[in-house]
């Protein structure tokens, strides 16, 4: 089940929402943990024994690492990062594992297929957050194992994240607050977020699929580069989308999640673009793996170790493919470039050529995250840079211009905090104005007409992807 989804929108979420707070403030819990995972169970029920599997071990794991015994802390600290990444290993990376040692020993080693369970990336990260936090003193062990479950399953940031970090929802967990405007706000942002996924992720998709299952050979340079911008656009919709339903749909419950996504599109260097791209996930990493590594604090050849560390787990994570791994190694080139010498540089030019450079290097990475193996990605380059006997353009970017061309202008505005910026003016200047009555009613109107028009694309498309499911 997506958010995205009539089932979701007109069922599931209207009968959570109504046995939610017709219940005590002692069973919301035991609501929420049971929707999470009969929302998990929906696409793959086998799967959900594996995730409370995983609760279980990391229940025990969270109780152990509270001990003051230092020794015997470490050990079952050990001892639950080693389950956890052989759980990620099994699942998500065997066939890739067993597919290349028959290619490089020449041998026909057979395993059965393993299907990628829905978002084990995302909650193995939350039970490894939760384990290493309490070890850490950072949050309490959890003596009630349903409220562990409930962390780890809470749906709506279940499969795609944002990877919420237990020591920000230790407290919500068995305390939180319930307003009137505390849900409306979520109603708001989950609203503004399916916008983002149905309006325009879902259009975008179907010119960057058009483009990228084309024939290398049969792709003009326009409509390569057209390609490009629109994967570039729709995984920006795409995931932030996902990240403000998410965020949204946790208000309507009480939770506060912190942001993922932060206009990233406007950054002026790689490494500001990845402070503020997938913010937990980058944060996750800083605080779980380069940190501990020594970060700056270290000599600068191990900081360049450090970076390339987390840079190769950084792109392994998203996937089990060479290209995911060339991607990640691709950004901790760049921003140990930056840190060496590359943002002094940078931070001579004016600021329209700074921006040009990240959006440049942005779309650049996208197309060896997009294509399915490096010969491809690199074939596809050539073509952006007019490389061969490629046409300018041809018939098929023509026809993609003419019928989409204006979501394309629309989803690049829309990607620039240029709504946010023309809302803070109005507040400065017409504060009154925004406060009244009016407002509000134009406000309403205008979510509801987002609402009617995502309803009528999901009645008439098929197409309706989220692109973070795969990783």
């Amino acid at each position: 089940m997506i958010f995205s989804s009539l089932v979701f929108l007109f069922a599931f979420l209207p009968v959570v929402l109504i046995f939610y707070y017709l219940c005590n403030d002692k069973l919301k819990n035991v609501v929420l943990l049971l929707a999470s995972l009969f929302f998990y169970a929906w696409g793959e029920p086998q799967y959900v024994f594996l995730m409370i599997g995983s609760i279980a071990c990391n229940y025990i794991f969270g109780l152990k690492v509270d001990s003051n015994n230092i020794k015997e802390k470490k050990l079952w600290l050990i001892a639950s990062v080693i389950f956890n990444i052989s759980l990620l290993g099994i699942f998500k990376y065997s066939n890739f594992f067993v597919y290349n040692i028959n290619n490089i020993f020449n041998i026909n080693l057979n395993i059965p297929e393993i299907p990628l369970p829905l978002g084990i990336s995302f909650f193995t990260f939350q039970t490894m957050s939760y384990v290493i936090d309490v070890y850490r003193k950072q949050g309490r062990a959890q003596k009630n194992i349903l409220d562990l479950a409930l962390y780890i399953s809470l749906f709506p940031q279940l499969v795609a994240g944002p990877i919420v970090r237990y020591e920000t929802v230790d407290e919500q967990i068995s305390t939180r607050t319930h307003s009137m405007n505390k849900f409306s706000d979520g109603v708001n942002r989950f609203i503004i977020g399916l916008g983002k996924k149905v309006i325009f992720s879902n259009q975008l998709g179907l010119i960057a699929d058009g483009v990228f299952a084309a024939q290398v050979s049969n792709l003009s340079t326009l409509e390569a580069w057209l390609g490009i911008i629109c994967y570039t656009l729709q995984i920006y919709f795409d995931f932030s989308g996902y990240s403000d339903m998410a965020i949204g749909l946790g208000k309507m419950f009480g939770f506060e999640f912190l942001e993922n996504f932060n206009y990233p599109y406007i950054s002026q260097s790689v490494s500001e673009f990845w402070r503020r791209w997938h913010i937990s996930l980058g944060s996750w990493f800083r605080d779980y793996v380069y940190i501990p590594l020594g970060g700056n604090r270290v000599s600068p050849f191990k900081q360049y170790r450090n970076l390339f560390i987390v840079w190769s787990l950084t792109g392994i994570w998203h996937g089990a493919n060479w290209t995911f791994m060339a991607w990640g190694l691709y950004y901790g080139i760049l921003i140990a470039l930056e840190k060496a010498f590359l943002d002094k540089l940078l931070k001579k030019l004016p600021k329209v050529f700074r921006h040009i450079y990240l959006v440049l290097i942005v779309m650049i990475g996208w197309v060896f995250f997009r294509d399915e193996n490096i010969v491809q990605a690199s074939e596809f380059i050539k073509v952006l840079g007019g490389i061969g006997s490629h046409p300018i353009y041809n018939n098929s970017f023509v026809s993609y211009i003419s019928e989409s061309g204006y979501i394309v202008v629309l989803a690049i505005i829309f990607a620039t905090p240029i709504v946010p910026k023309i809302k803070s003016v109005l507040e400065l200047n017409y504060k009154k104005l925004v406060e009244s009555r009016f407002a509000y009613l134009l406000h309403s109107l205008f979510l509801m007409i987002i609402m009617f028009v995502i309803v009528v694309i999901l009645v008439n498309s098929t197409y309706n992807p989220f692109l973070y499911f795969r990783f």
